[in-house]
């Protein structure tokens, strides 16, 4: 059955891989091109879409109908399984890592198109769960943290793309719950306080980068709103009190 699915030319290029010896088998295949070629394949398995081709000592290769690589490595019972790399469409590596039952499992790492680490760290059932870290394309750390369910969850910190600390504190389904902010420059706090959405919410503190109270009071949606207090940066002392709105006081 191997030499008349090697005699097609639908099938040329892509089991191409196959020889005398019979070292590969087909263990996976299109359903809808059986029926177009009219062959039995009823002892292989279905997966839509794609071919898998691997030897058997369990190691092989994945391909689309184009004959691209999507997938090398480790397979047991038809799925992936073990340590494995899976390929964009130009042939550059997306993930490398561990994989369990078909899914990214246990540790890996995402890259860039140019090659660049995206991120790296532990996944569970092809998300990213538990410690992690991001990293900017120009290669500097952007976060490093907790992960659940693919977002960041737990404590973590996040980073500017010069390398300087931004943020450091709680995180909730990818978005700042509780924390502090440096400033870009020099790292000095900046804010300290709640999150809502993200956004600075409640009755907080932002600073001057020496350390000294810049403004106390109230926020919402990321903007001064309701009663605060400003501060001077040199003495400390308060140089307006009253409401804002936006952002904007109110005289």
């Amino acid at each position: 059955m191997l030499q008349s699915i090697k005699s097609l030319l639908l099938f040329k290029k892509i089991f191409r891989h196959l020889n005398d010896k019979n070292e590969l088998n087909i263990v996976k295949y299109n359903r809808g091109f059986q029926r177009k070629i009219n062959l039995e394949l009823s002892d292989y398995k279905k997966f839509s879409g794609r071919y898998i081709i691997y030897e058997k000592k369990g190691e092989g290769k994945e391909y689309n109908l184009d004959n691209i690589l999507l997938y090398q490595g480790e397979y047991f019972n038809g799925e992936r399984n073990g340590k494995g790399k899976e390929f964009c469409f130009d042939g550059n590596i997306e993930f490398q890592g561990d994989f369990l039952r078909g899914k990214r499992s246990g540790k890996g790492k995402e890259f860039y198109f140019d090659g660049h680490i995206e991120f790296q760290g532990d996944f569970l059932r092809g998300k990213r769960n538990g410690k992690g870290k991001e990293y900017w394309c120009n290669g500097n750390l952007y976060y490093e943290g907790d992960y659940l369910n693919g977002e960041r969850n737990g404590e973590g910190k996040e980073y500017y793309n010069n390398g300087n600390l931004y943020f450091e504190g709680v995180y909730l389904n990818n978005l700042k719950k509780k924390g502090k902010e440096y400033d870009y420059f020099d790292g000095g706090l900046i804010y300290e306080g709640e999150y809502k959405n993200g956004e600075r919410n409640g009755y907080e503190k932002e600073y001057y980068g020496n350390g000294k109270i810049k403004y106390e009071g109230n926020f919402v949606d990321g903007k001064r709103n309701g009663k605060g207090k400003e501060y001077d940066y040199y003495e400390g002392k308060i140089i307006y009190e009253g409401d804002y709105l936006d952002g904007e006081r109110i005289h």
